[in-house]
């Protein structure tokens, strides 16, 4: 339990759980496009609310563990694979050969920042 309490794990967990906010506050009104764009800026808004109560503390936390271009690196690829989970089972999308080797390429890159 100590490890999933650690400035290694949480700030990733806590990212996990903030791109699944964020994630719906950005793509989950596009399965309702037939409702006012206001209601749908408004919907986003304060889902996006509940993002920031985890991002903010994931950020804040994982700074005692990683500098500030890994936290962006571990939540850029963790919004990669938020939204492939999303959009296929959520928006019913198909993950094409070329989504795959974009998001290889950013792991990729990834990789080289994490080893910095």
């Amino acid at each position: 339990m100590r490890l999933l309490t650690s400035a290694y794990v949480t700030p990733i967990l806590l990212l996990l759980a903030s791109n699944v906010f964020m994630t719906f506050a950005w793509y989950g009104h596009l399965k309702f496009t037939d409702k006012p764009l206001w209601l749908a800026v408004l919907a986003s808004w304060g889902i996006a609310f509940f993002e920031y109560w985890l991002a903010v503390p994931a950020n804040r936390i994982g700074y005692a563990a990683y500098s500030p271009a890994e936290l962006k690196t571990i939540q850029e690829v963790v919004t990669f694979s938020v939204f492939i989970v999303f959009s296929i089972f959520y928006l019913k999308q198909p993950v094409t050969l070329q989504h795959v080797a974009g998001f290889t390429l950013i792991g990729a890159g990834a990789a080289l920042v994490a080893r910095a």
